[in-house]
């Protein structure tokens, strides 16, 4: 079997810009990761509701769409480097105001300080993306784009096991299981310490990201241009419309980062709900000769390590199966594992929970390159605005579910709909994006890739 990419996905004369570049997927990867326990965390700490609490991921993801299109404005007009930098000194800000919202002990000001650390999340992913695909030739964009991915699980990773160790594990609020039987003094040192431990990876964090902002600071970055004079932004916004190839792309990520954020999110109610039925008959679960807790950090570690483990399969993979045949596949194997989460009871739902990562793993990079791939380098900017504003997904779609789980009171297994208890029948939100996921990579391969893939085989 031969390739279908002849050019380099990575030239040698790019490479450490590249590396630069790279490095920022996984920046953001753990803001992500670490962003995502604390729901429960304050839902705790704080004493709120699933819906309540999910204004965390609302506050996060929201940063997003209201700074992606500016950013890309401003980097239509400057460059890559300038927004990478803007980007980085917004994520710093943001992670530093942690520090007087634990003093302030204000959940609002929490949110603002998502707010501003996604901010710097917008402008970041509006130049790295594109950026990426620029680093090199076009027929090698989306599978240069998947290797850049490559490295955002891992950051995934490094932050569920921060937030994990150095939050989860330190938090006096979760061996509280009524605060109520607590006197007003106990409840409010508890909620200061807390905070206080939730304030701490975030201000480590904005330091960490302050060094960063200096190696990109003292090093160069190639820029490329268009040839001809830069054609004017309504101009722009009007051939992007037009496209309907990049259209439906942006509602394939806003469903796919939606789909993303609530199966991991939602895993720990998920396992909630399996202790509440008493699913679990054991102490622990053996995996691979690993014993694993009753814990849902256990198991969304496992999903974060099949998500890098379907990234570098799927990275791989695009060297001989088209980019919109491939993302048909994976939706399709998703929409089954979810189907599974529903409507299996039991270990197997929990399992099927924890595969969909695996198939979510090449998505995100995948959907932007096919919705970039037929745009002019100033198109994609403002484009990648679009794809970026489209992470809204994570704010919106996490709080219909959450709506969904609250339907028969605060916990996660107070009623049945259909059968099932309804964080099992929240996962329903999820199944619907694949399904359109998987129309679109269909659609995407018969109406531009299909001719491709035949003139391909023919020659070969």
């Amino acid at each position: 079997m031969e390739n279908i990419h002849k050019s380099p996905v990575v030239s040698k004369k790019v490479l450490l810009p590249f590396i630069l570049v790279t490095s920022l997927f996984a920046l953001w990867g753990f803001a992500n990761a670490v962003t995502d326990p604390m729901v429960g965390a304050f839902q705790k700490i704080l004493e709120l509701s699933n819906t309540q609490a999910s204004m965390v991921q609302m506050a996060f993801y929201g940063g997003y769409f209201c700074m992606a299109l500016p950013a890309a404005l401003f980097m239509r007009k400057y460059s890559y480097k300038v927004g990478i930098l803007i980007g980085l000194a917004l994520y710093a800000t943001g992670a530093l105001l942690f520090y007087p919202a634990a003093k302030s002990e204000s959940f609002l000001f929490f949110c603002l300080g998502l707010y501003v650390l996604t901010f710097g999340l917008a402008f970041l992913e509006t130049a790295a993306n594109p950026y990426a695909l620029a680093l090199g030739a076009k027929e090698t964009a989306t599978q240069r784009l998947n290797l850049a991915q490559a490295v955002n699980p891992l950051g995934l990773v490094a932050g569920l096991l921060i937030a994990k160790f150095s939050v989860k594990e330190k938090l006096q609020s979760d061996d509280i299981v009524d605060f109520s039987t607590l006197s007003d003094s106990t409840r409010d040192a508890i909620r200061i310490a807390d905070l206080s431990v939730i304030r701490d990876p975030y201000v480590v964090l904005g330091l960490v990201i302050i060094g960063v902002f200096v190696l990109f600071l003292v090093n160069k970055m190639p820029q490329s241009k268009d040839e001809g004079p830069m054609p004017s932004i309504g101009d722009t916004f009007i051939t992007l419309f037009k496209n309907k190839k990049y259209v439906l792309g942006v509602v394939a990520q806003i469903l796919y980062v939606g789909a993303q954020i609530m199966c991991w999110t939602y895993i720990y109610h998920y396992v909630n709900g399996m202790l509440l039925k008493n699913v679990f008959e054991i102490s622990s679960v053996n995996i691979f000769g690993l014993e694993f807790e009753k814990d849902a950090f256990y198991y969304q570690l496992i999903a974060f390590i099949l998500f890098v483990v379907g990234r570098a399969i799927g990275t791989y993979l695009l060297r001989f199966i088209s980019s919109g045949k491939l993302l048909m596949y994976f939706a399709l194997l998703a929409t089954l594992c979810v189907i599974g989460t529903i409507w299996i009871q039991g270990m197997i739902g929990l399992y099927s929970l924890v595969g969909i990562s695996f198939c979510m793993s090449l998505m995100f990079p995948t959907i932007y390159g096919i919705a970039l791939g037929d745009l002019t380098e100033e198109e994609s900017k403002v484009g990648s605005a679009g794809l970026v504003m489209a992470i809204v997904g994570g704010a919106l779609m996490p709080f219909l579910q959450g709506m969904i789980i609250d339907i028969g009171g605060n916990g996660v297994a107070d009623t049945k709909i259909m059968g099932v208890s309804e964080v099992n029948f929240s996962f329903i939100l999820p199944l619907c994006c694949f399904i359109y996921i998987a129309w679109y990579g269909l659609r995407v391969f018969r109406k531009h890739e299909a001719s491709d893939d035949v003139l391909f085989k023919a020659t070969n």
